[in-house]
């Protein structure tokens, strides 16, 4: 459950910047497998992190946007 909190306070730019890292590390490669599958396994981490960020951001625009466009559709008046 530790995971989870730590997945939890991890922000945006920095799941971001640590994904990034294990991708360079992935394409480098001179890794052993297990350090490869550990890789792996910590960028879809990273990626579940950076998602839930984005769908959140999403979210907020669509009320901020829901809540400046007029009631109902009057084509302007």
């Amino acid at each position: 459950m530790a995971a989870r909190t730590e997945e939890a306070a991890l922000g945006y730019e920095q799941a971001r910047d640590e994904l990034i890292e294990v991708v360079r590390r992935l394409e480098a490669g001179g890794t052993t497998l297990e350090e490869s599958l550990a890789l792996w396994e910590r960028g879809e981490e990273l990626a579940k992190v950076c998602r839930h960020w984005l769908e959140g951001a999403r979210a907020r625009l669509d009320a901020a946007l829901a809540k400046s466009e007029p009631d109902g559709d009057e084509g302007g008046r």
